[in-house]
């Protein structure tokens, strides 16, 4: 009696990370809001001309850091988050360690 093994598709877009126009999205998205707001509030050529080509600097940017890791920008923000020096505690009079979560 042979019996095969149990096959679950694993479909690409549950995988996939999330990105717009091959950057992260919240980055594209809020460099986009940033150069509009630029351009609007100007209103002149000189503004709007330096708004397109921060706009395409940016997203050439984060196109390259995205091919990179898709997640950079997360790992960055939770990498600073990280003490620079964790001491170790040997001694059983060191305090305990406190866990508390963020909301």
């Amino acid at each position: 009696m042979s019996q095969e093994l149990r096959r679950i598709p694993i479909h690409r877009a549950l995988n996939r990370p999330d990105l717009l126009a091959g950057c992260e999205r919240e980055l594209l998205l809020m460099t986009g809001l940033i150069t509009l707001t630029l351009v609007v509030v100007a209103l002149n050529w000189v503004a709007a001309i330096t708004g397109v080509v921060i706009w395409t600097a940016c997203v050439a940017g984060l196109r390259a850091m995205a091919k990179a890791d898709p997640f950079m920008s997360k790992v960055y923000l939770r990498h600073i988050k990280y003490k620079a020096f964790y001491p170790a505690h040997a001694t059983p009079f060191a305090p305990g360690a406190s866990h508390s979560r963020e909301k």
